[in-house]
Parts: structure tokens; C-alpha cells; sequence
């Protein structure tokens, strides 16, 4: 018999990408095309969904050359949770004062709206219980009332369809207005079984989108995975280049996708503490421009400052928490690239590129390798130099986005050294912003016992082994490494029928490619104590020096501002 094939189409930050992926999880291969981005202002980041559309098209038509056309049963999307704007015609509107009208996404990380979130989270509405309490500029309420209150002739008054990216490009694949509960629940305020609260949309002054029944942002919900429609309309399947009525399942948002790709895989064989245990007992983290931590339960969990709890936006009838870090992938960069030593470094990286085939951050690896000297840990080179990572603000569990990034311990030397050190110190940053997620999330009950870490950052050997050694938990990495793309690709088997329920198509598609264990050297301890040793001691000092400089810098911004208090930070405990 001929072997089935799946598509996964993934649409990030920068760039989309599809796979060609077996009924085993297997991935038989990938295409990827760049896309554009605009930053029109400061704090304005907008996209083109007739470009982000056009990619689609091409690296689907790159994997499914030379496969027959019936081999392939199923499509998948997912996207980053950005902002699409079409009129009545299904043509796109534009999203900033330039009025360019082919630039009609907002992005994900766009926080034009920080002042409307602000204003939604002070109004108290009772669904802001399951978002942690505080509205994020990253979600599409405040989104949508800023384009009403700012772009009210050139775009709000034309809108007639606002869609998650995600459902648009469900939409544009089978023409169904369905949108999926991940995109509504987790980014929309959407909350089943009740569907949308009509309270809540007037209370911010957006009472205009209860017209129709919703029709501008979704009358119809169903679970990721879910068959729309009559699957690929004959326009997308000549777009694609396979057959019209290609199933295709409800779509997902990309981190979601990352999950539904790593936590549901088979651990027997690995000595793991969640071998035999229910789902719950494990956390994804989606590590890329920016990270998303994905906890399930069984039961709701409010965590304060972390997104949630969402029933069914991911796993069907089950409960998800999400933290994340705004800026992770993109952070990291940031620091190395604003470096005075970066074009030294890559003069360096690129002597070696010939004949070790390492790239900057392998190299960079590998020089803090050298400093060590095998003398002690690697993680122990950072002790005196520290960092606050919140250079986007803080998504969670402070969910303050007025945060801002700090460092301690500079010096004037600008060497490639200093380059290494500040990389090494913005990882452990980063590393102790997911333990402090992660101790949030156990503090409402979570029983997490293993991290499954999937994204770009997975693929830096040093990235995961700071965050297995600073949470003391074990790190699985996915087999296939486009663990976004199996999460896609699962959704169009899901929709074609070949697997009765998500869950077990994760189980048969997602698979556990090695496992990395912290070093116990370098174990934190629970309390400061007399005997723990200088590495055990370096992760508490972190620890503490962090918090800290959250502290000094919020005590000073409300002091200036005159401030009664420092609510923001009604969450962080000393360590």
C-alpha cells in the first residue's frame, strides 16, 4: 500500500514553513520562505496576509512534489496569534495610519495597545479571572479597541472580519468560518460551553462586535483538529497543488501546535518520573522569538499572572495554564548582536565554519567550554554578572508589560569573553524566568515532573541543559526536531480520520528523541543551607540578585510616577 502522507503548515514570526509528515510522525520533508515585517512605529509590528498566504502555497507545493496527490489525506495549520483585518469582500484593510492596505496583520508582539489593556484590566470584567487577572497587549480585545478608538474611518468602520491568523488560514484553505476554540479561548475571551460574554465586550466600549451574532469575530467554535468544511476548496487544492476536499483540521496557534507535538509522546523506556503518570504531570515549552509554557489539567487552575485556565484549546476536554517570556529567542540575539565584540565574534565563528560547520551560538558554546577549562561548571562563569530578561515586558507570572530589562555587573572590557559571559548570563536569566513560571504553576496545584521542550532554542544543547539544571527537572527533546510541524500535521490527520481522538494521534506521532537530566552538581536547593556547595549556592544567588532587581527598578518607577503601591509585583516571592 502506499505510504500516507500529512501536511503541517506553520506560520511564524518570520517565516512559514510546511512539512511532509508519515502516519508514524515522521517527517519526509520540509520547505520554509521568508516573510515580511513592518515596524511602522515604535511598538508597531504589522504583517501582509495576502504574503503570508502566497508562502503558504509555495513551501506546500515544495513538500508534496513527487507525491501523488491522494497519498496526501490531511492539512494542519498553525500560526502566531496575530491580528487579521479583512472588509466585507474577504480584501484586507489596512492596520496603521500609512493606510498601505496589504500591511493588515497586527503581530502578536505588537504592543501598540499597552494603554488599552491597562484600561480593560482596571474594569475588572470577571473573565479576566482566566487570563490571570491581567489583560496582555498580545491578546485581540485591547488589539481591536485601540484600531477603534485610533483608526476608526480607515479601518474599524470597513472591518467586516476579524480573524486569529490561525483561522484565517483555516478559512482560506476551505472557506469555513469556524474558528477554532484555541485561537477564541486562549487570545479572544472566548469560554465554553457559554461562548462569548456580552457583558465583557461592552464593558470595554467594543459592543458593536455583538452584531450578527458575532459575525465579525466568530459565530461558530469547534476543538483543534476538528474536520472544516468540505475540506480544500478547489481554489486552495490548485493553490496547493492536491486534491480539492483534502480534509483539513481546525488549526491551532503555534506554540499550542508545539505542544500537541512533544507532551502526549510515549516516555516507556526512558526512567522518567512521568512514565505512568497522567498527561498532567508534564509541562511543554515552545522556545522561539518568544516561549510559551503549556501545563494541562483535568481541572481548572487559576494561577495569578499566568494565562488560563482554557478548556479544550489544545487537548480536547482538558484544562490548559500558559505562561511565557515575551522575549526569549529574540533576547538573546538582541545581547549578542548589540555587542561592541559581535563582528569580532562572527570574524572567529565563520574561521571556524569550514571545518567544524558550527554556527555562532555553537561557537559561543564552545568558547564557554574553553573559559571553563574543565575546572568547574560552565553555569558558574555568570556568578557575577546578572540580568533581568523582561526586555519586552514580563508575559509571566508579575504580567507586567512595562517591564523592562536590567543588568548587574558590567565592566568596561568589551571583549569576546565579555560577548560569551552576557549570552551565558541572558540564559540563565531566561532559565530562572521558568522556574519562577513554573514554581506559579505548582503553587495552584500543577504537579509538573517533567519539562518537553521543543522551538529553535531546543536546538542549542547549552539552552536546555541551564534549564534542566535550574529547575532540577529532566528535559525531553522531540525525535523529529519541527516538533511545531508534527503539532500541524497532527491536526490534518485528526481531520482525515485516520486516528479517532487527538490524544492518540499525539501518542502515534510524537516521540521522544533524548532525554537530557540535570546535572546534579549543580542541584538548587530548597533553602539556603551551610552545606550546600559553590554551584548550589551560584542558582541561589541568581535567584535572589534577580529578584531584587525587579524590586529596585519597580520602587523607583512608582516613586517617580508617585504611585500608591507595587501591585505588579503581588506575585514574586523571594527566594
Amino acid at each position: 500500500m502506499a505510504e500516507v502522507y500529512y501536511v503541517g503548515v506553520d506560520v511564524g514570526t518570520a517565516s512559514v514553513r510546511a512539512a511532509l509528515v508519515t502516519r508514524d510522525g515522521l517527517l519526509k520533508g520540509t520547505a520554509e520562505e521568508p516573510i515580511s515585517i513592518w515596524e511602522p512605529q515604535p511598538d508597531h509590528y504589522v504583517q501582509s496576509s495576502t504574503e503570508i498566504w502566497e508562502k503558504c502555497c509555495t513551501v506546500v507545493k515544495k513538500v508534496t512534489q513527487g507525491v501523488e496527490r491522494n497519498q496526501v489525506c490531511g492539512v494542519g495549520f498553525d500560526a502566531t496569534c496575530s491580528l487579521v483585518v479583512l472588509d466585507q469582500s474577504f480584501q484586507p484593510v489596512p492596520v496603521n495610519q500609512d493606510g498601505d492596505r496589504q500591511r493588515n496583520v497586527v503581530m502578536w508582539m505588537d504592543h501598540r495597545a499597552a494603554e488599552q489593556a491597562t484600561r480593560i484590566t482596571n474594569a475588572g470584567h470577571k473573565v479576566l479571572k482566566r487570563v490571570g487577572g491581567v489583560m496582555s497587549p498580545e491578546m485581540q480585545p485591547p488589539k481591536l479597541l485601540w484600531l477603534k478608538e485610533n483608526l476608526k474611518e480607515s479601518c474599524w468602520s470597513k472591518a467586516a472580519h476579524f480573524f486569529d491568523l490561525p483561522d484565517f488560514l483555516s478559512w482560506k484553505a476551505t472557506g469555513s468560518l469556524t474558528r477554532s476554540l484555541c485561537t477564541v479561548v486562549c487570545k479572544w475571551m472566548y469560554c465554553p460551553p457559554d461562548g462569548w460574554d456580552d457583558s465583557f465586550w461592552t464593558s470595554i466600549g467594543l459592543q458593536d462586535l455583538l452584531e450578527n451574532n458575532f459575525s465579525k469575530i466568530g459565530s461558530v467554535t469547534c476543538s483543534p483538529g476538528s474536520p472544516l468544511g468540505d475540506g480544500l476548496t478547489q481554489e486552495a487544492a490548485a493553490d496547493f497543488g492536491l486534491n480539492p476536499r483534502t480534509a483539513v483540521g481546525a488549526s491551532l496557534i503555534d506554540a499550542h501546535a508545539g505542544g500537541l507535538g512533544v507532551i502526549g509522546a510515549d516516555v516507556k523506556g526512558f526512567n522518567l518520573a512521568c512514565e505512568d503518570q497522567p498527561i498532567t504531570s508534564r509541562m511543554a515549552m515552545i522556545c522561539g522569538t518568544s516561549t510559551c509554557h503549556m501545563a494541562i489539567s483535568e481541572q481548572p487552575r487559576f494561577v495569578p499572572g499566568v494565562w488560563g485556565p482554557y478548556l479544550s484549546p489544545m487537548v480536547p476536554d482538558m484544562w490548559l495554564n500558559e505562561g511565557g517570556q515575551s522575549a526569549t529567542g529574540r533576547l538573546i540575539d538582541h545581547m549578542v548582536k548589540g555587542h561592541a565584540a559581535y563582528t569580532q565574534l562572527q570574524e572567529q565563528a565563520q574561521h571556524s565554519l569550514p571545518f567544524t560547520g558550527e554556527n555562532t551560538y555553537s561557537y559561543l558554546n564552545s568558547h564557554l567550554r574553553v573559559l571553563a577549562d574543565s575546572r568547574s561548571a560552565v553555569d558558574l562563569l555568570g556568578s557575577s554578572l546578572h540580568l533581568w530578561p523582561d526586555f519586552h515586558g514580563n508575559r509571566s507570572p508579575l504580567a507586567d508589560p512595562t517591564l523592562k530589562g536590567m543588568m548587574i555587573g558590567l565592566s568596561f572590557s568589551q571583549t569576546v569573553d565579555d560577548l560569551a559571559l552576557l549570552y551565558l548570563a541572558t540564559m540563565q536569566a531566561l532559565a530562572l524566568g521558568t522556574l519562577h513560571i513554573l514554581e506559579a504553576m505548582k503553587g495552584a496545584g500543577h504537579d509538573i515532573r517533567t519539562l518537553f521542550v521543543c522551538g529553535g532554542l531546543s536546538k542549542n544543547p547549552l539552552f536546555v541543559q541551564i534549564h534542566a539544571n535550574a529547575t532540577g527537572l529532566p528535559v525531553v527533546l522531540p525525535d523529529q526536531v519541527e516538533a511545531v510541524l508534527i503539532g500541524a500535521a497532527i491536526l490534518g490527520a485528526c481531520a482525515s480520520q485516520d486516528f479517532s481522538t487527538v490524544q492518540e494521534a499525539m501518542e502515534k506521532m510524537a516521540k521522544v528523541g533524548r532525554v537530557v537530566q540535570p546535572d546534579n552538581k549543580l542541584q538548587r536547593s530548597s533553602c539556603c543551607s551551610s552545606t550546600q556547595n559553590e554551584e548550589e549556592q551560584m542558582w541561589r544567588r541568581r535567584q535572589i540578585v534577580q529578584y531584587y532587581l525587579v524590586w529596585t527598578r519597580q520602587w523607583l518607577l512608582c516613586s517617580i510616577q508617585a504611585r500608591p503601591s507595587i501591585s505588579c509585583l503581588k506575585h514574586l516571592r523571594c527566594p
